[in-house]
């Protein structure tokens, strides 16, 4: 892999999405401080996408140039509107949503591809989301060691209802370059719905057999698109 060379794209922040939080990173982190990138991992409550949006722009804020903004799975959301700050050169999507404008993940999620089974949620307890613990490894995390993906269904982060309800203005695809990972045994988001967000927002598009949760299982893909962004986002300054 190409690794940071001085100012350019070397400050990389990466994104979680619902129902875990940012220690699902850890090895896409190792991979690029390896090979010199800074690195920042946002913890996300997932209550609001407002609030995600102001606590993953006050990251971004403490960069010491320009950011590499990284999402997974409603981290997308997030991006797409924190990628808006200045200081981010470039987005990179992994198995994640893309919003277009007046447009919430309620709205994305509600109409399935024909064939395609729901997530397993659960009814909403106080405001919250979660998935069915017996089924979450299947649905999020198929290609995950068993005991890792055990252990993220038992740790769950509650992922709020209003989080899914935020409307997103003035995404950041619009204006800045996008990468994109599709990950073709998805369960979670189809890949058709992947694929049709990536090339709406007309990203740079690569495809990867694997989970919702490939980012856990098979990082060094992951690191490899991440670093391809930053390198040519950096080339651009």
């Amino acid at each position: 892999m190409a690794g940071a060379s001085g100012g350019g794209g070397k400050n990389i922040v990466l994104v979680h999405g619902g129902f875990v939080d940012g220690s699902g990173w850890q090895g896409v982190y190792q991979i690029l401080r390896r090979d010199g990138y800074k690195v920042t991992v946002v913890q996300n409550p997932t209550t609001s996408l407002d609030g995600d949006v102001a606590v993953t722009k006050s990251v971004i804020a403490n960069q010491d140039g320009p950011v590499t903004l990284v999402g997974h799975s409603y981290g997308g959301a997030v991006i797409t509107v924190a990628g808006n700050d200045p200081k981010v050169s470039g987005l990179v999507y992994i198995s994640a949503f893309v919003p277009d404008e007046g447009e919430s993940l309620s709205a994305l999620m509600k109409d399935p591809p024909p064939g395609v089974s729901p997530p397993p949620l659960l009814p909403p307890q106080d405001g919250f989301l979660f998935l069915d613990k017996a089924k979450f490894p299947a649905a999020f995390a198929a290609d995950v060691d068993a005991d890792v993906a055990a252990f993220m269904a038992d740790s769950q982060v509650g992922w709020g209802v209003d989080a899914l309800a935020g409307v997103v203005t003035a995404p950041a695809w619009k204006n800045k370059p996008s990468w994109y990972m599709v990950t073709t045994e998805d369960s979670m988001i189809p890949p058709p719905a992947q694929r049709m967000m990536s090339e709406r927002a007309g990203s740079t598009v690569i495809e990867l057999d694997g989970s919702h949760a490939a980012y856990v299982a098979k990082p060094e893909p992951v690191a490899a698109l991440i670093e391809r962004a930053a390198v040519s986002t950096a080339s651009l300054q």
